[in-house]
Parts: structure tokens; C-alpha cells; sequence
């Protein structure tokens, strides 16, 4: 049934139920305050302020103790700090067909988040989602739900690798580190219960694609394991891949248990205790941390250098 005519033949006004159900399936009009590039101003100079105070003050010792010899060594730690924006960059890539320039955001959004604080990177690319409002009409429902899925995955593969792992090194653990793992364990659980449970009202996106943002998070977490063993490999091939892939296991599992204080050291004296060699060992963890913040330094650089030249060329 059509709806009625108002005097003079126009159609009747829609009712403001209507209204809003419209407008919540329209693309959201450009946005012209400036405030997504001030925050993403603002987050930027943090980064650089963050990577300068942590590079100079730890990294270049690092850097000048042991330097791996092995071109596999590079590639695969390139490879390594690509998978997380590109991770990244295939979920939005889905969710809102983003250009490949999107993948310059997703990396200072990866920065952001390690050298600053925790959800950090995610307000730095709402905000460039924002400014890219006739790309993205609602972008806050996707960041939230990629981020959450993100650390429920990183969540799950812990509780799997705890599972794996406990029945075989139990013994090198004192009873107070095992009753702190468990503990942990019962914790990081317990931080994804809720989000499973309430599903329906905290997640944005339809059913199949959390799953399939799920999926990507787990591959990408579980090929970064991969990619850190063989660059640990290739810089020390006297030590089997098979050790460093438990290694690597380690080195996530410890990354993520709150209960647990000074989280590299308690990693350092899991890895010695099981390889030795603790010198070249602590040296090799070193020299990866510091190479990581040298690339952040330089992608950043380059970013802030690009932002320059194509503000006056336009």
C-alpha cells in the first residue's frame, strides 16, 4: 500500500522511526571538523617521542653486542613484522575495502600499540578511518570487534599452548611459577568469557565474518611464532628448529599472562634453561628487540618525511 498524499499531491513525511532507520543505512557525510588529524598528529609525535626515549636508552646497546650474519635471519624478521599489519590490512581489506595505503595507517597503528600504550594504535586508526568517512560509514563497530577478536584469539592460542606445553616442562617450573601459571591461565580465560558469552551485544559484525576475523588473528599469531623460530634459527642454527618453535610457543604464552611479573626475564630463563648458551642467547633476544624499534624509527621518518613532501606538492 502506497502511502498517502499530502495536500497539494507531495508525499507524506516519513515517520522519525523511518527516519532514523534510513539514516543508519546511508554513508556518513564527510567529516569536516579536524579533530581525527589532530589525534593522529598527536599520536604520531608520541610514537616518535616513545621510540626515541626507548632506542637511544636501550636499543643501540643491543645493536652493538651481535649482529647475525644470515640474510634468512632479515627476511624472516621482515616477514614477521609485516604479519600483523598485514593481518590487519586483509581483515579491513574485507570488511571495507580499503586502498593499499591503508597499510601505512595499520602500521603506525602496530607502533603505536608497542611503544606507547595498549589501544593507542586503535584510536590513532579510528581516527583515519573517521577522516575516510565516504570509505567508512561506521568504522568504530569494526575496530572494536577486530580488536577484541584479536585478543581472544591471542587468548585462546595461549590456553592451547599452555594445554601442549604444561604436561611437558611442568617440572622446570617451582611450585609458586606453577600455581602463577595456572593462575594466569584461569585469568586470561576468564577475560574472554564475558565477550563469548554477551556476544550478541558487544560484537558489530555479522556472525561469519567474526569468524572469519577470528581465523585470520589465529593464522597470523600462529605463522608469527613460526617466522620468530626460523629467524632465532638462522641467526643460531647450532639450535634446532623444533627448540626455538617451542621457544616461540614460550615466548607468546609469556607475553600473555597478567599474573606474572618481569615477563622477558622469566622468557630469558626459560629459553637458557632449555638451549643454554645464555650469553649468545640474551644478545640474540637483544638485538631482535632493538632491530624492532630501529624499524619503527624508520618507518615513521619515513611516514613524517612523506606527509612533508605531499603537503607541498598538493
Amino acid at each position: 500500500m502506497t502511502a498517502p498524499a499530502s495536500e497539494g499531491g507531495a508525499t507524506a513525511a516519513p515517520s522519525s522511526h523511518a527516519i532514523t532507520d534510513i539514516a543508519g543505512l546511508e554513508p556518513v557525510k564527510a567529516i569536516r571538523r579536524r579533530w581525527p588529524a589532530y589525534i593522529g598528529a598527536l599520536v604520531t609525535v608520541a610514537m616518535v617521542v616513545g621510540l626515541g626515549r626507548e632506542l637511544f636508552g636501550s636499543g643501540l646497546a643491543g645493536l652493538n653486542r651481535s649482529v647475525p650474519r644470515s640474510p634468512a635471519f632479515y627476511v624472516c624478521f621482515a616477514m614477521l613484522y609485516m604479519s600483523l599489519p598485514t593481518g590487519d590490512f586483509i581483515i579491513f581489506r574485507r570488511l571495507w575495502t580499503i586502498p593499499v595505503s591503508g597499510l601505512a595507517a595499520l602500521l603506525k597503528k602496530r607502533i603505536a600499540n608497542d611503544v606507547l600504550f595498549s589501544y593507542s594504535g586503535e584510536a590513532y586508526f579510528y581516527a583515519w578511518a573517521r577522516a575516510k568517512a565516504k570509505m567508512v560509514a561506521a568504522p568504530f563497530g569494526a575496530v572494536k570487534d577486530v580488536s577484541i577478536l584479536s585478543a581472544i584469539a591471542g587468548n585462546a592460542i595461549t590456553l592451547a599452548m599452555i594445554a601442549i606445553a604444561l604436561p611437558l616442562g611442568h617440572k622446570l617450573l617451582t611450585p609458586d611459577q606453577l600455581q602463577k601459571l595456572m593462575g594466569s591461565a584461569a585469568v586470561v580465560f576468564a577475560t574472554s568469557l564475558p565477550f563469548l558469552i554477551f556476544s550478541k551485544r558487544v560484537f558489530s559484525l555479522p556472525r561469519r565474518e567474526l569468524w572469519v576475523v577470528f581465523a585470520i588473528h589465529c593464522v597470523r599469531l600462529a605463522a608469527g611464532s613460526l617466522l620468530i623460530a626460523l629467524a632465532w634459527h638462522f641467526a643460531m642454527p647450532d639450535v634446532s628448529v623444533g627448540m626455538w618453535l617451542l621457544l616461540a610457543a614460550g615466548r607468546l604464552l609469556v607475553s600473555r599472562l597478567p599474573l606474572v611479573p618481569n615477563k622477558d626475564l622469566l622468557f630469558a630463563n626459560f629459553a637458557i634453561i632449555l638451549i643454554g648458551q645464555d650469553q649468545a642467547l640474551s644478545e640474540l633476544i637483544a638485538f631482535t628487540a632493538a632491530l624492532t624499534l630501529l624499524v619503527h624509527v624508520v618507518l615513521i621518518v619515513g611516514f613524517g618525511l612523506y606527509g612533508i613532501v605531499t603537503r607541498k606538492t598538493a
